[in-house]
């Protein structure tokens, strides 16, 4: 009796880290004090140039803002590069297979033809061009129009890979045309044949074959100006996000994930993360 109850507890140790592995989750509702306390959870408030964006354009930590629970992105623009702000933020490389949700709220600006982009994505780096083991999926939402369309947009992307100059993208793009102004439930699914991409719970794509992401992933936000704006006065534009929740190797639907979220926010829980770390760096330059 002695030893079977030994054997069964090995064989419970054993399976815990599965269990482990298949409920673990990150989640962080931006309630922090500051910066430096946003940067000491592990997130990358991104600096310097680089792409997307406007070449001589540039990233800095001062576009992002923390009040009251919620980050902000700002974007400062003349439509001049040199006059160009961009912002972006960027967690752990170490997210693949499972779902990832974040609630924002995306703007446009009546009148305002400057085509710029808030973006949600998950992301690796570009090692090179055509790199085979970039993987991405992102939600990008064009307020003004851009990108050869004067139409408002929101786009569901999952990629392949890229060659970034010039630029040669392989992916699959769903879009949903209209605007997008206001609180949004973003929800990506990635899984190991096909990636799902909903916006509140309403299916915008699904994704198969090479462009299914393959190597870990950083959490990543940006808000960033495409080539067309028009030089002129100093502008400025701000979208929010309230929080962001991945739940590690389940697939779960837009209210699941909904509900998860509330259900900590009630817990008095403003973040958590017991996602292993993959013992990857986090560039935050894509």
């Amino acid at each position: 009796m002695k030893r079977a109850l030994t054997l069964l507890a090995l064989a419970a140790a054993c399976s815990a880290p599965a269990r482990a592995q298949s409920t673990a989750e990150f989640f962080d509702d931006f309630s922090q004090k500051d910066l430096d306390a946003l940067r000491a959870n592990g997130w990358v408030l991104r600096e310097g140039s680089g792409h997307p964006g406007l070449p001589g354009a540039r990233f800095s930590a001062g576009q992002l803002a923390l009040d009251g629970g919620l980050l902000t992105l700002r974007l400062d623009t003349d439509g001049t590069p040199a006059n160009t702000t961009l912002a972006q933020l960027c967690g752990a490389r170490k997210f693949l297979i499972g779902t990832t949700s974040a609630r924002v709220r995306l703007r446009d600006t009546p009148g305002s033809r400057d085509p710029i982009v808030q973006a949600f994505f998950l992301a690796g780096p570009l090692r090179h061009d055509y790199d085979p083991d970039f993987s991405e999926v992102d939600f990008e939402y064009l307020p003004h129009g851009g990108w050869g369309s004067p139409d408002t947009r929101l786009y569901g992307v999952s990629w392949q890979t890229v060659r970034v100059q010039p630029f040669q993208p392989f992916n699959q793009a769903s879009q949903l045309p209209g605007s997008f102004d206001g609180w949004q439930l973003l929800t990506v699914q990635v899984e190991a044949t096909r990636t799902r991409h909903y916006v509140n719970g309403r299916l915008l794509g699904e994704h198969t074959g090479r462009n299914v992401p393959a190597k870990p992933m950083a959490i990543s936000f940006n808000h960033w100006l495409s080539a067309g704006a028009v030089a002129g006065a100093p502008r400025a534009y701000t979208f929010d996000v309230d929080w962001v929740l991945h739940q590690a190797g389940r697939t779960l639907a837009p209210e699941a994930m909904q509900a998860r979220a509330e259900q900590l926010r009630q817990q008095g829980v403003a973040r958590h993360d017991t996602v292993p770390d993959a013992g990857l760096t986090s560039e935050c330059n894509l």
